[in-house]
């Protein structure tokens, strides 16, 4: 369990992060090499979940989904120097119930 939350968070700091350097690139005026590391990030971004062991994509993809609301959070409050609220974090909360939910559900 513990290297699937890893692998998560991992995918989920190359999204965001590569994200955030295509948007520095091209929102604000950022040089171009800032653009192409974001871009080599999110191809990245793009191999990490394939490393889980879960057996399905959709329900990787959706779990991840969850995780990535939880970081996008974090990265707006550590980054971008905006303070979560109350409906933030409990949004995120709600997220992580859903993930579990969907990873760790006994199923037949």
């Amino acid at each position: 369990m513990a290297v699937a939350i890893l692998l998560f968070i991992v995918a989920g700091l190359a999204e965001i992060g590569g994200g955030y350097l295509v948007w520095l690139w091209l929102r604000e005026g950022r040089p171009l090499w800032m653009g192409l590391a974001g871009a080599v990030i999110l191809i990245a971004y793009g191999i990490i979940p394939t490393l889980q062991k879960f057996p399905s994509f959709g329900r990787v993809y959706a779990a991840y989904g969850g995780v990535f609301i939880v970081l996008a959070v974090l990265w707006g409050w550590l980054v971008d120097k905006k303070t979560p609220d109350l409906y933030d974090w409990v949004g995120a909360a709600i997220c992580v119930v859903g993930v579990s939910v969907i990873l760790w559900a006994p199923r037949h």
